[in-house]
């Protein structure tokens, strides 16, 4: 079992952001997220208590990101995103 979430804050209107994440990992590998409601301007994916993407000054990583890097974590192969190149 995989535990996967995505803090997000609520005050700052990043719900949208945080589901539309959360759709694609389950779309794209099976992998079903906790949504977590926060503030602080937070935006945090953790996948197995490690973190795996977040909001930096401003910048957010996109779902695509979101969805490599997870994959990538729980050696998941992406169905249905091209290929990516390692960061």
């Amino acid at each position: 079992m995989t535990d996967l979430s995505i803090t997000y804050c609520r005050p700052c209107g990043y719900e949208k952001r945080a589901r539309a994440a959360a759709t694609l990992l389950r779309d794209r590998l099976g992998l079903d997220a906790e949504l977590v409601p926060g503030k602080g301007g937070v935006f945090e994916v953790k996948l197995d208590g490690k973190v795996i993407a977040r909001r930096v000054k401003g910048h957010f990583p996109d779902a695509a990101d979101i969805v490599h890097r997870g994959g990538y974590r729980a050696g998941i192969t992406n169905r249905g995103l091209a290929s990516s190149p390692s960061q």
